[in-house]
């Protein structure tokens, strides 16, 4: 089949206009963030591709007080898919601002006109979205799934998707696509925001053997980190962009612990991927705390079977959120990686790996030592700015 050749002025005149579109889109004022008189909560998990941000997406999910949406920002990186990652920050950030604010016409320059609740990335994994108004696959405060939610609510209005959110006290939106805290620093300080960021951070060799096992599905997203112009990257032997993963880590890490601005005390949490698995009850307590959530008895018993399973996951559940033994998960790259690739990974990261805490290991005798302890003793006080009761001020 015949295509017409388009020449690369064309492509950036496009790309100029769609973003010119974003801007006007969200420029409009949202909506009201109070429900039933109380001010809204928004949370934002802010994290990397393959570092358990499924897992932890899901223990908010899940919570009956909870408004959920998996990684917006998917729609602005297919849709202008040859910007980088640093061009489409703004875009990504804005999408956020909106999504926040139960404003959901910002899809109306990602998304067909006519659209159905299916047309969002991963909605079925929201169960806010198979439950009403959105739908009535489950009761409101049932533990939803996906494969039961996907038949019987995929072609329900996309409008509901808005109502639904407006019913909630917490919006809760897992992200991959920020790539410094800076970019954030305008909605920490909006009025209209509640904001607090969760950031889940993991072993950088524990997310190279999880990459690499999703190759093919992070190809496009690759590219963009990559600033490709668009060229999908599979292959990446030179571990460019685990390199750029750690790099960013350290930059949101640093600029949250070390002279962190003022409207931020109160609203960043590092958490260790490592730290929920070995203990997952007691971090997840922790974590509903410092987002103003409180642990059910069904929440409770749901946690213990999907962090106490029988094995690491098979490939097929890549992007998916099942029972596991999530000790074994975050453990399994030590008896899979070969150490040369390992070796290279300290050196790409040797940052991230100072600064979160996990020690390098020296030897494939070391590597498979499954007794000696890679993920150092923490100091809550440096990943945490004021305790989870405290009060969190406004500015």
């Amino acid at each position: 089949m015949w295509l017409p050749r388009v020449s690369s002025t064309a492509v950036t005149a496009l790309l100029l206009a769609q973003t010119f579109l974003l801007l006007f889109l969200i420029s409009r004022p949202g909506p009201s963030t109070r429900a039933c008189g109380e001010e809204r909560v928004h949370v934002l998990v802010l994290s990397s591709w393959r570092s358990g941000s499924s897992f932890v997406g899901q223990l908010f999910s899940q919570h009956p007080d909870v408004f959920y949406l998996m990684e917006p920002a998917w729609h602005v990186w297919t849709t202008l898919s040859q910007g980088s990652a640093a061009t489409l920050h703004m875009a990504v950030r804005d999408l956020v601002r909106s999504v926040f604010l139960c404003d959901m016409d910002v899809f109306d320059a990602y998304l067909p006109w006519r659209r159905n609740l299916s047309d969002l990335f991963q909605w079925a994994v929201s169960r806010a979205l198979c439950s009403p108004p959105a739908c009535s696959a489950f009761p409101r405060g049932a533990i939803s799934s996906e494969a039961v939610c996907k038949p019987l609510c995929a072609r329900r209005p996309f409008s509901l998707a808005q109502e639904a959110c407006r019913s909630y006290s917490h919006v809760v939106l897992k992200e991959v696509r920020f790539f410094n805290l800076q970019v954030l620093y305008p909605l920490l300080s909006d009025p209209a925001l509640n904001l607090r960021i969760v950031h889940l951070v993991r072993d950088p060799r524990a997310v190279l053997r999880s990459r690499e096992a999703a190759a093919k599905a992070l190809a496009r997203d690759n590219g963009i980190v990559l600033g490709t112009n668009g060229t999908w990257v599979e292959a990446d032997p030179g571990l460019r962009v685990v390199r750029e993963v750690c790099r960013s880590q350290v930059r949101i890490a640093e600029a949250a612990t070390l002279k962190p601005p003022p409207f931020l005390r109160g609203r960043y949490r590092l958490v260790r991927f490592e730290d929920l698995a070995r203990e997952p009850l007691a971090e997840i307590r922790a974590l509903y705390a410092f987002t103003g959530l409180s642990l059910t008895p069904q929440l409770e018993a749901w946690i213990h079977n999907i962090t106490h399973g029988s094995g690491p996951g098979a490939l097929r559940e890549a992007f998916k959120t099942s029972s596991r033994n999530a000790l074994n998960v975050s453990q399994a790259w030590r008896r899979t990686l070969p150490f040369a690739k390992i070796r290279r990974v300290q050196e790409l990261c040797t940052g991230a790996l100072q600064l979160l805490g996990y020690r390098p290991v020296y030897s494939e005798d070391e590597q498979r030592d499954l007794d000696l302890d890679l993920v150092l003793p923490r100091g809550l006080n440096s990943f945490i700015w004021a305790s989870s009761t405290a009060s969190h001020p406004r500015h």
